[in-house]
């Protein structure tokens, strides 16, 4: 049996799965270490949903990422049958040029560790694990699935910023992110909706990381990421939209550094910023403190506006689509985000969107609402499949 394997490499968290690569793709195991360096544990479960691993593990056993890759390497080789034939890798950058998935070769990663600026706490853990078996395995296939080519078909003038031009041309540029994801939905909603899903549709994608896609016809048109993973809404630990001029002064009158302004943007920032408590929305439902409350609120006043910004790209709204984890799992942030959007026409259906359905908005709604799960894992391991095949 060939296989493939998908790996999801973060700061503090690794995630992999693995796919049986016949005539179809099967997935047979998803697992994920997480807390490394601070509570190391490894959850493993097979393609029926059992636990097949539940350990954890010293800081000391983990203390990185590399630790935890060579530990979740070794668990594989015991454990895992069949051969391995290709690696399919999230990387969250791939700059102005990549429109698709690519073949990983030395030349490939140089070019793509320049972009780790721009997405400081994930390019530089994306590329570890491809660099690690690149030295080790250098003849096993490894593939490059981005988060940004999924937008790559923008019109120019989206994706340009109002500042001289030469900057666009150099690669300062809105590219948008979290593109597997909608891509994977853009998809589902192709098979689960196919009357609305090559309308007007927004994606939000909510979890630690959040944004806003609009699709027309299942492509993306605009998104509410821009040159980094920080624009757009505010997030668990990244700040979202912000006047440049708060940057400024920052560093003029405060004379924080660069490096001390993008700890600041990206992990001190966000609903843990205003919070002061935590990035997690069930910490923050479950708390009666005034700053949860003001995290809340301002999450989802900025999500109406956002929200209203991209229904005016699309000329209209036919449908609004919840995905990943607080979009897929949080009854609560669904109603109250849809509060926001009964101007355009959304309305809620309380009993199916408690109940967990598909269609979770009242059968008079102007706007269709959809709770769509998003699966980068599987996409990654599609894009991989075909590009061998290929």
């Amino acid at each position: 049996m060939d296989t493939i394997l998908v790996v999801n490499a973060g700061s503090s968290s690794l995630k992999f799965e693995v796919f049986a690569a016949g005539s179809t793709l099967a997935r047979l195991l998803k697992g994920q270490m997480e807390g490394i360096g601070t509570a190391p544990h490894l959850t493993v479960k097979s393609a029926g949903g059992e636990r097949v691993a539940n350990e954890n593990y010293s800081c000391e056993n983990v203390p990185d990422l590399l630790a935890a890759m060579r530990l979740v390497g070794e668990w594989l080789r015991e454990r895992q049958e069949g051969r391995l034939i290709a690696v399919g890798h999230r990387v969250v950058h791939g700059g102005p040029d990549h429109t698709r998935p690519a073949r990983i070769d030395q030349n490939l990663v140089d070019e793509l560790e320049r972009y780790a600026p721009l997405a400081p706490l994930h390019q530089p853990n994306n590329l570890a694990p491809i660099r690690v078996l690149l030295e080790r395995q250098p003849q096993l296939v490894q593939v490059a699935c981005f988060d940004t080519a999924f937008h790559r078909g923008h019109d120019p003038m989206t994706d340009h910023y109002a500042i001289p031009a030469r900057y666009f041309d150099e690669g300062v540029r809105r590219y948008g992110f979290h593109g597997l994801s909608y891509e994977y939905v853009a998809g589902r909603l192709a098979e689960v909706a196919p009357g609305i899903s090559n309308g007007r549709v927004i994606v939000a994608h909510l979890g630690s990381g959040a944004s806003l896609c609009a699709l027309w016809q299942g492509r993306s048109v605009e998104c509410t990421l821009g040159f980094t993973a920080l624009d757009g809404l505010p997030m668990g630990t990244r700040c979202g939209q912000i006047d440049p001029g708060v940057l400024l002064y920052l560093l003029q009158q405060h004379g924080m550094t660069p490096a001390q302004l993008q700890d600041l943007l990206y992990k001190e920032s966000g609903l843990k910023g205003l919070s002061g408590i935590s990035n997690d929305v069930r910490d923050l439902l479950a708390s009666d403190s005034a700053g949860a409350a003001l995290a809340l609120d301002h999450f989802v006043h900025r999500m109406g506006l956002n929200a209203g910004a991209l229904a005016a790209a699309l000329g209209g709204l036919d449908a609004f689509v919840f995905t990943a984890g607080v979009g897929e799992n949080s009854a609560v942030m669904r109603e109250r985000i849809a509060g926001k959007l009964s101007w355009l026409g959304a309305s809620l259906d309380a009993r199916r969107n408690d109940g967990g359905e598909l269609l979770v908005s009242t059968d008079d709604s102007k706007v269709a609402i959809y709770v769509v799960p998003t699966d980068e894992e599987l996409m990654i391991a599609r894009h991989t499949f075909a590009l061998i095949a290929a």
